[in-house]
């Protein structure tokens, strides 16, 4: 298989190409030359976002078996990527989210709920949800619905992440004393294992699958103290999770899921668009997510690798609670969690 990644040096699109390369497949990227390529590749180099931006692609010689696409900005560069490869191409996969479902999905919600409304495969850059509905839009117009694949992604994590979510996690619970565990303790979680993410795509490529897919994990595959209890065991570090509720978090105004990465509080519109998705048509082709135990401690063995920083996104907010809110819900005085007073 000959495969096209638009991106493929961060996160998603890194996960993808050396997934494919471990297949044996042959494997291009496409990408703006910020970050090195991973080992095997070949590259080019080029910025959809620029005028010319997309010359080398243009030049080159390539045909593929199907192209991948993480884009998430304005959905005229898909649109402009997918005619040109339309006809040097079998399959456009774009790797899209759930946040193209109109606000807010019921809890069950799956590929045929309401979309957002506004969306345009011409647009420019507007907010998310409907730039990822835009790029879907831009991919199934260029190569139409039985030549393209949107994979509608929830939460990702594991290695290469750049969002800032389990990142911040590992390391706050690295730095031990008294942690901030929001309750309650078995709120089921759904994400998807980056690699898990790729390797389904990869084996949808191969059976030539189209169409929407809700690729997350089932509801409940971990819960929050699986998530947490999985980070301290990772880390080895000397921290004591203390289990909040969830009303004490929100009173002390507490942003869910930014300040406290993952967690949003049970029986909310939140919990349900975002941990509560039907995913039964991926699992029924072929779907398969790993323990929460092991991407915590892969994500914890690269994390180290780069010295405790991961690398942020400048498109994404930063994530994690600040130590003196943290240190006054739980009633800490003279310091913060963690340190010496």
């Amino acid at each position: 298989m000959r495969l096209l990644v638009l991106g493929g040096t961060e996160f998603v699109g890194r996960a993808v190409a050396e997934a494919a390369l471990d297949r044996g497949w042959e494997v291009t990227v496409f990408h703006r030359g910020r970050h090195a390529a991973p080992p095997g590749v070949r590259s080019l180099h080029g910025d959809r976002a620029a005028p010319g931006g997309l010359a080398a692609l243009a030049g080159s010689d390539g045909r593929w078996d199907a192209v991948v696409d993480t884009w998430s900005a304005a959905p005229r560069a898909v649109r402009d990527t997918a005619r040109l490869l339309r006809e040097r191409a079998g399959r456009y996969v774009y790797v899209s989210s759930c946040s193209v479902y109109a606000w807010a999905p019921p809890a069950g919600y799956g590929e045929d709920a309401p979309l957002v409304e506004g969306a345009s495969p011409d647009a420019g850059h507007t907010d998310y949800g409907r730039d990822k509905l835009g790029g879907e839009l831009a991919a199934t117009a260029e190569f139409g619905a039985g030549r393209s694949l949107l994979v509608r992604a929830g939460l990702i994590l594991g290695p290469y992440e750049n969002v800032g979510r389990l990142p911040w996690w590992l390391n706050r619970i690295a730095r031990g004393g008294p942690v901030l565990a929001p309750g309650p303790r078995e709120l089921p979680l759904q994400f998807i294992d980056v690699r898990d993410l790729a390797e389904w795509t990869l084996g949808a490529v191969e059976r030539d699958l189209s169409g929407p897919y809700n690729v997350i994990s089932p509801s409940g595959h971990a819960t929050m103290a699986a998530l947490l209890e999985s980070c301290a065991r990772a880390t080895s570090g000397p921290a004591e999770l203390r289990w909040t509720d969830p009303r004490t978090i929100l009173d002390a105004g507490i942003e869910p899921w930014v300040q406290l990465p993952v967690w949003v509080p049970p029986g909310s519109d939140l919990h349900d668009a975002l941990h509560r998705a039907d995913v039964s048509r991926a699992l029924a082709t072929g779907l398969r997510c790993r323990p929460v135990e092991e991407t915590v401690a892969d994500t914890w063995r690269w994390l180290r690798a780069l010295g405790g920083t991961a690398p942020m996104r400048a498109d994404r907010t930063a994530k994690g609670l600040d130590e003196e809110v943290e240190a006054k819900v739980l009633g800490i005085d003279g310091g913060v969690p963690g340190t010496t007073p």
